[in-house]
């Protein structure tokens, strides 16, 4: 029997990603069994990095590994987790440079009294997957899901190891690149949906890439992270830094 998968709601959805190379999978699989041997009870698993390091990729990956070892999973993202834009709007705080997206954006109190409290141990396990969802802005607070006591939740991120979350985590893994490959990355993919080469630049220059260089500068990410994983080879991951044993 195939172990549960609950999903987020919202319409900003990443599709699973076809399997890159066997290195890949065992890597990802080496990653689920280390999670599993944590504990039989709910887990919090982030998954960081900076913009386009294949965070959400990641992520399904990790969490299809997780179910063939028979824990039900949950897949979240803080993408779904952002105040809507008409609340900035409607406030008059900037949104949209570097400073403002990274201090102002995020909702962290839905973020942890509806999804990452009650996925916890010792939560209710009625988690909500999708706060607003960010191309829509529909309120989705009220949706929920029922996780079993042996669930494991991933929620990829930016940002996942600020101090507004990062008591919560489980195991926290960091998906390395260089910050040139991230813009690179980020610009084309999202050249077409932002009308252009030009447009998405400057977003990504002045808005991700500005508000990640204060994310490092004041939290150091990669320090917390129990796990840091070189992804700058989709086909060939490797583990760079890991705390604590390893599974098995």
């Amino acid at each position: 029997m195939t172990a549960a998968a609950f999903e987020s709601v919202s319409t900003w959805r990443q599709v699973m990603p076809e399997p890159a190379s066997p290195a890949r999978t065992a890597l990802i699989d080496e990653v689920a069994a280390r999670i599993c041997a944590i504990g039989p009870g709910r887990l919090r698993i982030a998954v960081d990095g900076f913009t386009a390091a294949g965070k959400t990729s990641f992520g399904h990956e990790l969490a299809a590994a997780v179910r063939r070892l028979g824990r039900p999973t949950m897949r979240a993202s803080f993408d779904d987790f952002k105040k809507p834009w008409r609340d900035a709007i409607e406030r008059g705080y900037d949104r949209t440079s570097g400073e403002g997206y990274y201090r102002n954006a995020p909702d962290f109190q839905s973020a942890r009294t509806l999804l990452l409290e009650p996925a916890g141990p010792d939560g209710s396990g009625r988690v909500a997957l999708c706060g607003h969802d960010p191309l829509t802005g529909v309120d989705h607070r009220a949706t929920t899901v029922e996780a079993p006591p042996d669930t494991v939740l991933i929620v990829d991120s930016v940002f996942a190891f600020r101090p507004e979350y990062d008591e919560f985590w489980d195991l926290r893994i960091w998906l390395d690149i260089a910050p040139e490959l991230s813009l690179a990355r980020g610009i084309e993919r999202d050249t077409e949906m932002e009308g252009g080469r030009s447009e998405a630049e400057r977003l990504h220059r002045d808005r991700y890439h500005a508000a990640e260089q204060l994310y490092v500068a004041e939290v150091d990410p990669i320090a917390r992270a129990d796990l840091v994983i070189d992804n700058a080879d989709w086909a060939a991951p490797m583990v760079v830094h890991r705390r604590g044993p390893a599974a098995g």
